[in-house]
């Protein structure tokens, strides 16, 4: 029987490869909303953060996301993602 392949994907923050299940993604939409995705399906350009406080912190403070989803990110998103955690 064959093994299904699973996914990785590079967090933006750490730049550590994981499941792509264990991180979060968080995707601007084309119409330019910045949404936290849970199901890991939404349209737009994403990125993926590791589940983890202080790379959340990290990624707040030194605005990366802004340069990765090439928008201004809200503040209530980051809320958001730690209420993930």
């Amino acid at each position: 029987m064959k093994m299904k392949k699973i996914p990785y994907r590079t967090c933006v923050i750490t730049k550590e490869k994981f499941p792509k299940g264990e991180l979060i993604r968080v995707v601007r939409t084309p119409e330019g909303n910045v949404v936290v995705d849970q199901t890991g399906r939404l349209n737009g350009r994403g990125a993926y953060l590791k589940r983890d406080i202080e790379v959340i912190n990290k990624a707040q403070n030194s605005k990366l996301l802004n340069k990765y989803l090439e928008v201004e990110v809200p503040d209530s998103i980051y809320d958001e993602l730690k209420k993930c955690i």
